[in-house]
C-alpha cells in the first residue's frame, strides 16, 4: 500500500501539468507492489512528446531491466523489424510496458522472464494510466499481448478474439497483436508466420494515424533507480 512518503500516480491528476520525466522519477520511487524487491531499476516508457502511435508491453525483460529502458532486448529489435517492414518510423512511437519492473525466477546463472499476476498488473496501472494522460489523446495505441491488453482494456480480453477488431481506449483507437517475444518462442516453421501477422497488425495501426508525423523529440531520459 502506497504510504504518504511514497508516490502515487493520482499526483499525476492534481498536477495535470507534470512532466513525462518527473512522473518517471516519482515511479521509480514506488513499493505498491514486491517487483522492485528483485529488478535492478524501474523500467518506464521513452520516445516522443508527441507520438502518432504508443505502444505498450507487457514488461522489461532482462536487457531492459540492466540498461532501464523499454524494448532494447530480443524482442524489442524483432519489434523494430516489424515496425519498419509495416512502414512505421520507429521515431513516431513512444514504447511502454504495462508493468514498469522486470519480474523473474533464477534458472542457473540465468534470470528467466516470469508473467506478471493479475495484483501487479493491477498495482502498476495507475503508472500506465498517468502515462497515457500526458500523451497526445489521438495517438494509436498499440497493445502487444495479452498482459498489456488486458491493462487497458480489462481480464477479458484475449489477443486472438480482439486482433482485427475496432477497439478504443477513451478517444484514442487501439489495435491489438501478439508480443514480439511470440516471434522468438515460436517454432522455426511457426516464425515466418507469427512475424508476418505481427506486421499485418502493424500496417493497421498506419490506417488509423494521423497523418501529420511529430518531429523526433524523447520525452523520458534514462533515469537511474531511486533509493528506496
Amino acid at each position: 500500500m502506497t504510504t504518504k512518503n511514497e508516490p502515487d500516480a493520482r499526483d499525476f491528476e492534481r498536477r495535470p501539468g507534470l512532466a513525462l520525466t518527473e512522473l518517471a522519477e516519482d515511479a521509480a520511487r514506488c513499493r505498491d507492489c514486491p517487483l522492485w524487491e528483485r529488478a535492478t531499476q524501474v523500467v518506464f516508457g521513452e520516445g516522443p512528446i508527441d507520438p502518432l502511435y504508443i505502444a505498450v508491453g507487457e514488461q522489461p525483460g532482462d536487457q531492459e531491466d540492466r540498461a532501464g529502458r523499454p524494448f532494447v532486448g530480443p524482442a524489442g529489435r524483432v519489434f523494430d523489424v516489424a515496425l519498419e517492414e509495416a512502414g512505421i518510423d520507429r521515431s513516431t512511437v513512444y514504447v511502454t510496458n504495462a508493468v514498469k519492473h522486470f519480474k523473474w525466477q533464477p534458472r542457473g546463472k540465468r534470470r528467466i522472464h516470469d508473467k506478471p499476476n493479475r495484483s501487479e498488473v493491477v498495482a502498476c496501472h495507475q503508472w500506465l494510466d498517468a502515462e497515457l494522460g500526458a500523451l497526445p489523446i489521438d495517438a494509436v495505441v498499440i497493445a502487444l499481448g495479452a498482459t498489456a491488453g488486458q491493462s487497458l482494456l480489462g481480464p477479458s480480453f484475449r489477443v486472438g478474439k480482439a486482433r482485427g477488431a475496432d477497439l478504443t481506449i477513451g478517444p484514442r483507437p487501439l489495435v491489438a497483436t501478439i508480443h514480439p517475444s511470440a516471434v522468438l518462442r515460436g517454432d522455426d516453421d511457426q516464425r515466418d508466420a507469427l512475424r508476418a501477422g505481427l506486421v499485418t497488425d502493424l500496417r493497421r495501426a498506419t490506417t488509423l494515424a494521423r497523418e501529420d508525423a511529430p518531429p523526433n523529440v524523447v520525452a523520458v531520459p534514462i533515469i537511474e533507480e531511486m533509493s528506496p
